[in-house]
C-alpha cells in the first residue's frame, strides 16, 4: 500500500471515529429556556436560513454558468468587460440584507446587556478562581445576608476520571456519567421566575461565566465588575462552562445553576444563614480523622496540580520528602493559607475552612512516606488566620 493510501484510510478511520463521538451531539444552537434565548435563537435561525438561501442562489448561478456556458457549447468567449446594473445589484442587495439582519440584533443585544428597571429580586456575585468559581449572595432586602457564599468546585468522580486521564490509565469506558466534567460539588441555587443579576468577576485570571440555556456569557476580570441578568421560567438543572482559556484546569471549572420553587429556595437559603451563623468547625479531630479528612480534601484541591500520591508535576513540586512538608508545620500552615508569591502556589486562606486546611497539612506531613507524626488543629489554623488567636 502506497503512502498516499495509507494517510488517507488512516483520515478515513478518524474521521469515522470523530463522527461516531459526535453523533449523540446536537448539531444546532441550544434554544435554551429564557425569553431572551428564545428569542437569540429565533434571531440565530432567520440567519441561518437567509445564508441557505444564499447559498442556493449563488452556487446555483455558478454551476448554472459552469454548464451553459462551457467551452464545447461556446468556443467563442464573450467580449464585454462588465455590467453596471448586476454590480449595483451585488452591492445593494447584501447591504440591504446586513442592515435587515442587524436592526433585530442590536435590539435584541441591547436587551441581553441592559435590563428594564433596576428592580431585581437578588443579586450574586459571581468570581472566577484557577479553577472553580465562588458565589455570594447580596444583601438586598431583609432576607438575604451578604455572608452567605461558597466555591463550586468540580465533583470529584470527574475530578478522579480526569487525572486518570493525564497519567494515560483512561478509557472511554470509565465514563457512564452523562455530565462528565459538567458536575459540581455545591451548585448556584436562585428562585424560578425571578429577575437576577449577576455581578461577575475574577480574583486571578481573566475567566468567562457562560451558561447557554440563559444566553448569559460575561467575561469575568481582575478588578472589573460586570453584569448580566436573567429570568429562568423553568425549574431544572442547568449547566454552563468558563468559556475563557484560563490555564491547565480551565476545562475542569462548570458551572451549574439549580433552579428551584421559591419554597425550596427558602429552606436551603436559611440552612446556609444558619451555617454562616454558626461559624466554623474548629472541633478537634483525632488523627485518623485528620488523615482521612485530609485526603478527601487533598484530592478534591490539591491533586490536580500535585498528583494524588504527591509528586508535582510541570511547575508544581513534588510533595513526597519535601522541605515545605517536612519543616516547621506553622510555616507549611501559611504555605497553604497565602501561598508563594511569584509561584503557582495559591493562597488557599479565602476558599477552605480551617478544618479543611488542618487536615491537608496534616495528610500532607503523614502521607507517601514523610511520616512526621505530627498534626495541627482547626482551631491553630483559626488562630494563625487571625493573628494568634482570640
Amino acid at each position: 500500500m502506497s503512502l498516499f493510501r495509507k494517510i488517507a484510510v488512516a483520515l478515513a478511520a478518524m474521521s469515522v471515529l470523530v463522527l461516531m463521538g459526535c453523533s449523540e451531539q446536537p448539531l444546532n444552537m441550544r434554544e435554551g429556556v429564557t425569553d431572551i434565548s428564545k428569542e437569540v435563537y429565533d434571531l440565530h435561525m432567520i440567519a441561518f436560513w437567509v445564508c441557505v438561501v444564499i447559498g442556493v442562489f449563488t452556487f446555483g448561478a455558478m454551476f448554472y454558468s459552469m454548464w451553459a456556458h462551457r467551452k464545447s457549447n461556446n468556443p467563442n468567449p464573450a467580449k464585454f468587460s462588465h455590467s453596471t446594473i448586476v454590480e449595483l445589484v451585488w452591492t445593494i442587495i447584501p447591504f440591504i440584507i446586513l442592515i435587515a439582519l442587524a436592526w433585530p440584533a442590536a435590539k435584541l443585544l441591547n436587551r441581553m446587556e441592559v435590563a428594564e428597571g433596576d428592580d431585581f429580586d437578588m443579586e450574586i456575585i459571581v468570581k472566577g478562581w484557577q479553577w472553580k468559581w465562588e458565589y455570594k449572595y447580596l444583601d438586598n432586602d431583609d432576607n438575604l445576608r451578604n455572608d452567605v457564599g461558597f466555591f463550586s468546585n468540580l465533583a470529584q468522580n470527574s475530578r478522579e476520571l480526569s487525572i486518570d486521564s493525564e497519567k494515560m490509565t483512561f478509557s472511554a469506558e470509565k465514563i457512564t456519567d452523562p455530565n462528565f466534567l459538567l458536575e459540581v460539588d455545591n451548585p448556584l441555587v436562585i428562585p424560578v421566575n425571578k429577575k437576577v443579576k449577576f455581578l461577575v468577576t475574577a480574583e486571578d485570571v481573566i475567566h468567562s461565566f457562560w451558561v447557554p440555556d440563559f444566553s448569559v456569557k460575561k467575561d469575568a476580570v481582575p478588578g472589573i465588575i460586570n453584569d448580566v441578568w436573567t429570568i429562568v421560567p423553568e425549574t431544572g438543572v442547568y449547566r454552563g462552562v468558563c468559556a475563557e482559556l484560563c490555564g491547565k484546569d480551565h476545562g475542569y471549572m462548570p458551572i451549574v445553576v439549580k433552579v428551584v420553587e421559591q419554597a425550596e429556595f427558602d429552606e436551603w437559603y436559611a440552612a446556609k444563614v444558619a451555617a454562616a451563623e454558626a461559624g466554623p468547625d474548629l472541633n478537634e479531630r483525632t488523627m485518623g480523622q485528620l488523615m482521612a479528612e485530609g485526603e478527601s480534601a487533598y484530592l478534591k484541591y490539591c491533586s490536580a496540580c500535585h498528583m494524588p500520591n504527591g509528586e508535582g508535576t510541570g511547575p508544581f513540586p513534588s510533595l513526597v520528602g519535601a522541605e515545605s512538608i517536612k519543616g516547621d508545620i506553622s510555616k507549611h500552615v501559611d504555605i497553604v493559607i497565602n501561598g508563594v508569591p511569584g509561584t503557582a502556589m495559591q493562597a488557599f486562606g479565602a476558599q477552605l475552612t480551617p478544618a479543611e486546611i488542618a487536615a491537608i497539612v496534616t495528610y500532607e506531613r503523614n502521607a507517601w512516606g514523610n511520616d512526621m507524626g505530627d498534626k495541627v488543629q482547626p482551631q491553630e489554623v483559626h488562630d494563625q488566620q487571625n493573628g494568634g488567636g482570640e
